[in-house]
């Protein structure tokens, strides 16, 4: 196993994954850009934490870290885009949004 799977902030962004790509195989009318936005700004939350956990130099990880919170906030701003188009339902918004607020808080403890 490598050191950024034991990470708790790893596993929360890889769940939302999940999440966010059953969303997006539920929910056919999202605009293709918005749809591959979303998919890829999700992606890279988890991706970027664990480049940035196989980085030697404090400052080097720190850059990956903050790399992967700008992605949650992507996430959640293509999330009101979806509200906003009446395809994804306030409650769900809320739902998610509050899980990626959680890795975002994560991050930051972890930057710092």
């Amino acid at each position: 196993m490598f050191d950024f799977q034991k990470l708790a902030v790893y596993q929360k962004a890889r769940q939302m994954y999940k999440s966010v790509m059953q969303f997006l195989k539920d929910a056919k009318s999202i605009p293709p850009k918005l749809r591959d936005n979303l998919a890829r700004a999700s992606l890279s939350v988890m991706l970027n934490i664990a480049e940035g956990a196989g980085r030697f130099t404090k400052p080097d990880k720190r850059r990956f870290y903050t790399d992967s919170r700008a992605s949650a906030f992507e996430v959640v701003s293509c999330l009101e885009a979806c509200n906003d188009l009446d395809i994804l339902p306030q409650k769900d918004l809320n739902s998610f949004s509050y899980s990626y607020e959680e890795i975002s808080k994560m991050l930051f403890k972890m930057i710092n």
